[in-house]
């Protein structure tokens, strides 16, 4: 199984690329041209007490991992954020990765724990033509085509803006994602935000989905406390019916 993702714990920003589904079709890309501080399937927040943890230009901040413990089809690692200047740790990470097997499809498990150094606000740039944006997110391959949005009443869609919903599909012919939202997170159902194409993301498919559960407003917590989320990452070969995710989210949720 360890052969249809990989996790790279590299500094900035700690990411799984390649994600390929069991028959082998590659469906991430790593620092596309258009927005290279997308990385495959990652997480981070934009800002950590105003200070820049999403773009990687500029002055911004940096995902440094301390440690990574492997066993069992679980990865666990730990990760500094490191404040512009690169003195001052923002938050320390925690960040679990677990595979899960069904068969014809497979699973990542993917939980990340926050704890800020200082009292902390996590927020996001507020949504005008474009923001909202915080937490696990999917840039899909540009040459993943025909792909649509599908949340749980089964309509496709090019663009999801701040939907709140259990789970949200990137869905083909050919493969399918579904990001699923763990009801013990904060703010579920987390509002989504997602494109297939978009004039931002330049030619070609943008396949971005994001969890975003900074989308309304921005969440505080204090020095000490930790922000837990918990996310399933379900891949598969060809087009999953909606009813078959919906199986799949009420056995895994609480």
């Amino acid at each position: 199984m360890g052969a249809a993702w990989t996790a790279v714990w590299d500094s900035p920003r700690p990411h799984v690329h390649p994600l390929r589904t069991l028959g082998g079709r590659l469906l991430t890309v790593d620092a596309p041209a258009d927005h290279p501080w997308h990385h495959g399937l990652w997480s981070t927040i934009k800002f950590v007490n105003s200070e820049n943890f999403w773009e990687t230009y500029g002055e911004y901040g940096t995902l440094v991992t301390t440690d990574v413990a492997k066993a069992d089809g679980r990865v666990e690692a730990s990760i500094d954020w490191v404040a512009p200047g690169g003195e001052a740790i923002a938050v320390h990470e925690t960040r679990e990765l677990r595979t899960i097997e069904f068969g014809d499809h497979y699973a990542i498990d993917w939980t990340f724990a926050l704890r800020p150094t200082v009292d902390t606000e996590f927020d996001r740039t507020p949504f005008t033509t474009w923001g909202g944006y915080g937490g696990l997110t999917l840039r899909g391959a540009p040459d993943w085509t025909d792909t649509a949005l599908v949340l749980p009443d089964g309509t496709p869609r090019d663009r999801v803006l701040g939907e709140p919903a259990p789970w949200c599909a990137l869905r083909s012919d050919a493969a399918t994602i579904v990001i699923m939202d763990d009801p013990a997170n904060v703010r579920f159902p987390t509002p989504w935000y997602g494109s297939n194409r978009a004039e931002t993301y330049g030619e070609g498919w943008a396949n971005f989905v994001n969890a975003a559960f900074l989308w309304d407003e921005p969440l505080r917590v204090r020095a000490g406390d930790t922000l837990r989320r918990r996310h399933r990452v379900v891949v598969a070969d060809g087009a999953m019916p909606t009813d078959r995710i919906a199986e799949d989210f009420a056995a895994w949720s609480p």
